[in-house]
């Protein structure tokens, strides 16, 4: 008998796992605001024509947010009543893009008022940003909800850091349930936008060189960085606004900008090693996995149903 509970129990968790992800799907905002999609596209498009940095902005938004607590909104919010901004941590340092996401939220607080989540918002614009730079499209999974709270804290503990090993990432990412490929895959959102160069100029040490940074490159990022460690670089030096697999290539002729980058593809016999060749020889292959690690990523312990709120303005609470 007890050991027809225990499985009983086992299902009854398993089941309320799976409902909670089955509440999020793509049409979830097909009634309330059909043209959420659009709305979010064209607010994008229209930053890009000023700002050449727009997509990658907003991409790393959705995976600092994604990153602590779950994909809740909740890196937007600033300090207020009740709220310790996560904007604290030192992975959040000078991250920016909310200018675009509070002329989204606006526009879509037009057509349809009280709907869409501060947290979908950044989803949606994450995957319009990466198709606008020529890169895939998937099939954005919505119906989260904004969280009523920060986890500053979280934040300082879980965001991955530019000057962390391949251990180290990997657990940051096992502690969110990404496995290898998702850390190598998300790591290609680097294929496009800058670097400033305090994240990566360690690396650039003339009397103790990293020799996993190419010797040429390595000069050319001193002359970069010379005038200030606050100047920006690209992170990819051959297409740097779009999207594509040469951020792989790039690894595999240590061209990697970040620390992080780089020891995907010059740490012997991590399995990251075999994924990076894998996207450089096949930038299909790369798309496909993009696409399902930000599903992945997206999924990350969603508030829904009647958890948190809709905020009316993504950097306060209700």
């Amino acid at each position: 008998m007890a050991s027809f509970f225990k499985v009983a129990f086992f299902l009854f968790v398993g089941l309320m796992v799976r409902a909670s992800k089955a509440q999020l799907c793509p049409t979830f905002y097909d009634d309330s605001c059909p043209d959420v999609s659009n709305i979010v596209r064209g607010v994008v498009q229209q930053a890009l024509e000023t700002d050449d940095r727009a997509g990658a902005r907003l991409i790393r938004l959705h995976f600092h947010d994604c990153f602590v607590d779950g994909c809740d909104g909740s890196v937007l919010l600033v300090n207020q009543t009740g709220v310790v901004s996560e904007l604290g941590a030192p992975g959040n340092a000078n991250i920016t893009g909310f200018n675009i996401v509070n002329d989204i939220k606006a526009a879509l607080e037009e057509a349809c008022p009280g709907v869409v989540s501060c947290a979908d918002i950044l989803a949606i614009a994450s995957v319009e940003a990466v198709s606008l730079a020529g890169g895939p499209c998937w099939e954005v999974q919505l119906g989260r909800r904004d969280s009523r709270t920060a986890n500053l804290q979280g934040a300082i503990d879980g965001l991955p850091s530019p000057f962390e090993n391949v251990t180290q990432l990997k657990h940051k990412f096992g502690r969110v349930g990404l496995d290898s490929t998702d850390l190598v895959a998300l790591s290609g959102a680097h294929t496009f936008g800058r670097s400033r160069c305090r994240f990566f100029d360690n690396r650039l040490n003339v009397s103790n060189p990293d020799n996993t940074l190419d010797a040429t490159y390595a000069q050319q990022l001193r002359r970069a960085c010379s005038g200030s460690r606050d100047t920006f670089v690209n992170l990819d030096p051959t297409t740097p606004d779009d999207f594509d697999n040469n951020y792989y290539t790039n690894l595999q002729s240590n061209f990697g900008l970040l620390g992080s980058d780089q020891v995907l593809s010059s740490t012997p016999g991590e399995d990251t090693v075999q994924i990076v060749d894998i996207f450089a020889g096949n930038q299909q292959q790369f798309f496909d996995s993009f696409g399902q690690s930000m599903i992945n990523m997206g999924n990350i312990r969603p508030l829904t149903g009647n958890q948190g709120e809709i905020r009316s303005n993504c950097r306060r609470l209700n």
